[in-house]
């Protein structure tokens, strides 16, 4: 099991990045992987880290793809690729319906169908192959109904590797099967080692739809996972709930709230519901305090280092490959190098 380095969103400033970052390349991490949402993109902060590292994989987790054509998506990983030599990993994902239509502007539509076009469009230029022709459902490339001038391209640029790895971020049962299906690896948040078989079946559906020969072998599994180092583990746990109740109660409207779903599925539901209520209902500090410590449990690594060596086992033991840890500040990063690296 290797080991990558989530930066989330981009908010302690430049130099304190920078120095993380390269500390988790002098400890012998894999990769570092940025987000978005409705504030910093993916992109740009994950430029900025590459060109200040030498070796480490560099990974969006994710880029939304509402947020962008798969024709832009695949020039920009084409240049990340080149300009890192070959660091690049391409992980993109749906966001939700509150962010894509109530800030790109965007219908939310078929998650499937959308990942599915997506994906063919980017792999199909890297590949380089022929010049793009897609007519699917919701991207028709070359479009039909405007000008009539527009005709199949090929990317101008020969892509460093055409092969750059993709990576699907999904939580629902026919997405994950989807990611299986058709990606390089899996981004799942909030995943629960003791709960594979929550997602067994998906991945096992989506490997037998494969056409290209690839099998659970080759295909990476990465969740990100909180990682809070501390004596005291209650303390440790209250860095995680936060996030834990915003997802669970707040993004996403009740009936359409995958993370919410997902607690359900694991076993959570009278909690899920609980917190729920609290948060749409305007009480934080309720939905907080409703988070069970079973469930920070299950999807993070807090406390002492000595309770995180323990916990690290049922990790590796799930197929886990590479575990992107979810951590502020240095002394989790160095906890964690050390003792998977041991």
């Amino acid at each position: 099991m290797r080991l990558g380095l989530n930066f989330g969103y981009w908010g302690s400033g430049p130099s304190d990045n920078i120095a993380i970052a390269r500390e988790a390349e002098r400890l012998g991490y894999h990769s570092l992987w940025t987000a978005e949402a409705y504030g910093s993109d993916a992109v740009t902060p994950l430029v900025w880290l590459a060109a200040h590292t030498e070796r480490i994989n560099v990974g969006t987790a994710i880029m939304q793809m509402p947020a962008r054509t798969p024709a832009m998506t695949a020039m920009t990983a084409a240049t990340i690729d080149l300009l890192t030599g070959g660091r690049f990993m391409l992980g993109i994902g749906a966001s939700g319906p509150q962010v894509v239509e109530g800030w790109h502007g965007v219908v939310y539509g078929k998650l499937l169908t959308r990942t599915r076009e997506y994906v063919e469009i980017v792999q199909t230029i890297l590949k380089r192959e022929q010049p793009l022709e897609h007519h699917g459902e919701y991207y028709d490339i070359p479009v039909k109904g405007g000008t009539g001038l527009g005709k199949p391209l090929k990317l101008i640029v020969h892509p460093l590797r055409p092969n750059i790895p993709i990576y699907v971020a999904a939580i629902g049962p026919k997405n994950v099967a989807l990611a299986a299906e058709i990606a390089d690896g899996w981004l799942p948040v909030f995943f629960s080692p003791k709960r594979v078989n929550v997602f067994r079946k998906s991945l096992d559906e989506g490997f037998a739809r494969r056409t290209d020969g690839k099998t659970l072998a080759d295909f990476d599994i990465s969740p990100t996972v909180s990682v809070v180092v501390g004596d005291d583990v209650d303390a440790c746990r209250m860095h995680v709930k936060p996030i834990l109740a915003l997802y669970i109660g707040g993004m996403g409207a009740r009936g359409k709230n995958f993370y919410n779903d997902l607690a359900c599925r694991y076993g959570y539901e009278e909690a899920a519901k609980t917190i729920q209520d609290y948060y749409l209902a305007g009480k934080k500090n309720e939905a907080i305090a409703a988070v069970p410590d079973e469930l920070v449990d299950e999807i993070a690594l807090c406390g002492p280092r000595e309770r995180i060596k323990d916990q690290l086992a049922v990790w590796k033991e799930a197929g886990v490959t590479t575990l992107i840890c979810g951590a502020g500040n240095i002394e989790a990063i160095r906890t964690m190098g050390e003792l998977v690296a041991t």
